[in-house]
């Protein structure tokens, strides 16, 4: 049988939670002082440069970008694939001297957010890790991870897919909810 699918976010809602992120962080932490982004491979990096973009449209300065490969950090790189392509960890500043905002695209399972905080403590200790990701799909979680910031709170089977789209991969902007 064939699976179903719907958009569940569009381009412009997509815009409208990433603005909304920005200012939900820089009034949580009072600014942006000694804050940076750090986008996980692949959809956060994409994120994350489009928040760090709102955030010097609505305040100014721009705020630290980073970004971070968790493939060889997962609990399960052997059993998804023998060979992992393996993509660049950059972190232009040291961790240790910021609060930093881990971006993603989707929150299911806590897994790839739990190998980030991995990589992330190999890299030093920051004074705080946040977490922010456009889907919070809360059926599915196997760790207790919860994001501080948000798009949209996505209520599906584990069945069901979440796809992000993102312009950066060449396509138009959308969320997608794939299901039975």
């Amino acid at each position: 049988m064939a699976k179903k699918s719907t958009t569940i976010m569009s381009a412009e809602e997509i815009e409208r939670s990433l603005t909304q992120m920005a200012r939900q962080i820089m009034e949580a932490n009072r600014g942006i002082k000694k804050l940076a982004l750090i986008g996980i491979h692949t959809g956060g990096v994409f994120l994350a440069d489009r928040l760090q973009k709102i955030i010097k449209e609505q305040n100014g300065p721009d705020v630290p970008v980073g970004y971070l490969d968790i493939t060889l950090y997962r609990d399960d790189w052997s059993l998804v694939c023998q060979n992992p392509i393996v993509k660049k960890t950059a972190i232009p500043f040291f961790v240790e001297e910021y609060t930093l905002i881990l971006v993603d695209d989707v929150l299911y399972t806590g897994r790839t957010i739990r190998a980030a905080l991995d990589a992330i403590m190999d890299l030093g200790r920051p004074r705080v890790i946040q977490l922010a990701v456009l889907i919070n799909r809360q059926c599915g979680r196997e760790l207790p991870i919860q994001p501080n910031y948000w798009g949209l709170d996505v209520q599906e089977n584990v069945t069901d897919h979440v796809h992000v789209i993102l312009r950066e991969k060449g396509e138009k902007d959308e969320v997608v909810l794939e299901f039975d």
